[in-house]
């Protein structure tokens, strides 16, 4: 008799309580999912009794077969080896650069016995410092370009500080008096020349003043600037006092380099400020993270990165994904990073940090002043960078495309629906009862078709089925489908709301002798109800296609909403002060006259009311009542709308 294989759930009972790191694999092998946890087991079981609310796990259990774990000694080692881990599976689930391309860096080569900087894209070496990534190649070549002019050190790519390389690496023992070898065996190189090189090639710098060198360019490409500065005017003061103009002469021109780039990036929180600002923006499953990296209170980089994921992971998960794995690349740490939520780990990501930087690193949400200033900054600029991103790459046509493709699948329908029409009522206890009708053709807002309706029907209380049979008697009329301003016969027809709203407008259509495509939305669990069958569709979290529907949903939302107030707040202006007693014409045009407008009136008090001519005290609280009676109707409305 054959053994039967245990279940996941039972599986995952035989895991170690102990900290570790978990690797959620498909029938394939192939890894989708890595993460980490305090106590393994607790936190897998959320998983597979899908006690994890975040709206990726049904479906991301729904392809998981089977799971690896690796035990560790602390949370801390469970979060470096889940950097690793992710790095080297590059599981679908997990947030990560969406172009899993190499970033440019500034790399200092510490082993070397004359260290040089260069510009690489290189996975870290052992032995090298590495600063950035930077998004902007041409930003990185510059800061080189300006450091080197500041500080003189080799680069890399010279022919003649790599032969100097190779020879002293073959003699090791001769490093000591490395500057007398080479001046024997070397020749200079051009930078030299130019006076753009320190002369290591030619031994004309000893190993002790060049360290002191490229501990310079290090200390200002983590951003101590001014304390490079500092230096630089000692050692000027210094060479003038030895009549060595020539030397002072030489460091002036170094520090005017220095505050030039300074005078440039103007001061924008305080001025020992060390910190990174980190902000976000997201679409349906695409999202963008920009770093302000602030360094002596000015941002020296800025740098752009879009990732897989967006609206489809919860706002913290995507945040956290991306700290792990933007500092898991740079070494430089600055002493606060700034975010516009709390990470649910973040004291681990915290202690992770500091233990990288040797000093304390904190996460912080700023509330107020410069630096949550600062962060809303952030968040435009990664707006802007993921819009440019969606233009050059096509994004947004590759997705409109798929999600029709996807709509014509779920919904059996007989061909992609290239224009949508969708109907939403809007009321308040039956009054101002409007119903809008918005397009979409290809899969974006045609808003040239977009219709506005007044519903007829005398209604004493809401009734969205009576509103929007109405509706879509005049929508689909014969007279109104052969009106050319109405547009073409729809390929869809989307109702706000569950299998009542689709069985009333499938009842008026045919009434009308139509068949079109319906379907219903509800907005509670975003389920998409259809004719044939009573249970609903479920389209994928994070799907084109659910984006797309739920867009077109939202957007009739609006415009519904918007026509309500527009005659609300008409009606309302007119008539609000009719309603109050003891308030005729001749009082009216005087409190009209006192404010000047209804603005201005609904934010008076009962005491500056009162100071109108000919109004008393009594009038003037019950003036005052209505006024709050007609805001608590707009709160409600507005409640109504979702906002």
């Amino acid at each position: 008799m054959a053994e039967v294989e245990p279940t996941l759930a039972e599986q995952v009972a035989q895991v170690p309580t102990e900290p570790g790191c978990y690797l959620w694999k498909d029938a394939a092998g192939t890894v989708v999912y890595v993460g980490k946890a305090k106590n393994l087991r607790a936190r897998m079981r959320q998983y597979v009794t899908l006690q994890d609310e975040r709206d990726k796990i049904p479906f991301m259990m729904q392809v998981v077969r089977s799971f690896d774990y690796v035990v560790v000694g602390s949370e801390h080692e469970a979060l470096v080896l889940e950097r690793e881990l992710i790095a080297q599976y590059h599981p679908y689930y997990n947030v990560d650069y969406k172009d899993d391309k190499s970033y440019p860096y500034i790399a200092v080569t510490e082993s070397d016995v004359y260290p040089a900087i260069k510009y690489t894209r290189e996975r870290h070496r052992k032995g090298t410092r590495y600063f950035g990534p930077y998004t902007d190649a041409k930003a990185a070549r510059e800061t080189i370009d300006i450091l080197r002019k500041a500080v003189p050190i080799c680069m890399g790519t010279c022919a003649e500080w790599k032969r100097a390389r190779r020879y002293l690496e073959s003699h090791p023992d001769e490093a000591a008096v490395a500057n007398f070898v080479l001046a024997e065996r070397g020749r200079p190189c051009f930078d030299y020349h130019v006076g753009r090189g320190p002369g290591v090639c030619c031994g004309a710098i000893n190993t002790v003043e060049y360290a002191r060198n490229v501990s310079q360019v290090e200390r200002f490409l983590a951003g101590n600037r001014s304390e490079i500065v500092g230096e630089m005017y000692e050692q000027m003061r210094t060479a003038a006092a030895e009549l060595d103009f020539e030397r002072a002469a030489r460091l002036k021109r170094r520090i005017e380099v220095l505050e030039g780039l300074d005078d440039r990036q103007k001061v924008i929180v305080g001025a020992q400020a060390n910190l990174d600002v980190v902000g976000f923006y997201r679409e349906e499953t695409i999202s963008c993270a920009c770093v302000f990296s602030v360094r002596e209170g000015r941002v020296v980089r800025t740098n752009e990165f879009v990732l897989n994921k967006g609206l489809d992971v919860g706002e913290d998960e995507l945040a956290e994904g991306f700290v792990k794995r933007y500092y898991d690349e740079t070494a430089d740490i600055p002493s606060e990073v700034d975010l516009a939520i709390d990470l649910p780990d973040g004291e681990a990501i915290a202690a992770w940090l500091a233990d990288k930087r040797g000093r304390v690193c904190r996460l912080h949400r700023p509330q107020r002043g410069e630096k949550k200033s600062l962060l809303e900054m952030a968040e435009r600029n990664a707006r802007h960078a993921l819009m440019r991103y969606m233009v050059r790459t096509g994004y947004a046509d590759d997705r409109t495309n798929q999600a029709l493709l996807e709509l014509e699948s779920a919904l059996a329908l007989d061909g992609p629906p290239l224009r949508i029409e969708c109907f939403d009522i809007s009321t308040l206890h039956g009054r101002f009862t409007v119903a809008s009708m918005v397009v979409f053709t290809d899969g974006r807002p045609d808003k040239g078709q977009y219709r506005r309706f007044k519903v007829r029907a005398q209604l004493d209380e809401a009734n969205d089925f009576l509103s929007m049979e109405e509706v879509l008697g005049r929508r689909y009329a014969p007279e109104r489908m052969a009106d050319e301003r109405f547009g073409s016969r729809p390929d869809l027809l989307v109702v706000d709301g569950g299998k009542p709203q689709l069985t009333a407008a499938m009842n008026q259509l045919a009434a009308l002798g139509l068949d079109i495509p319906v379907c219903g939305l509800a907005k509670s669990d975003e389920e998409v109800f259809v004719p044939w069958d009573d249970t609903p569709v479920v389209l994928p979290s994070g799907s084109a296609s659910l984006y797309l529907i739920k867009q077109v949903r939202d957007e009739s939302h609006r415009f519904a909403i918007t026509f309500h107030r527009e005659l609300r707040d008409k009606a309302m202006t007119v008539s609000m002060l009719d309603e109050v007693p003891g308030v005729g014409p001749k009082r009216k045009r005087a409190i009209m006259r006192h404010f000047g407008s209804m603005r201005k009136l609904r934010a008076a008090t009962v005491e500056q009311i009162a100071e109108v001519k000919g109004v008393s005290e009594q009038v003037a609280q019950d003036i005052w009542q209505t006024l709050r009676a007609y805001e608590a109707e707009d709160a409600q409305v507005s409640e109504a709308a979702g906002e």
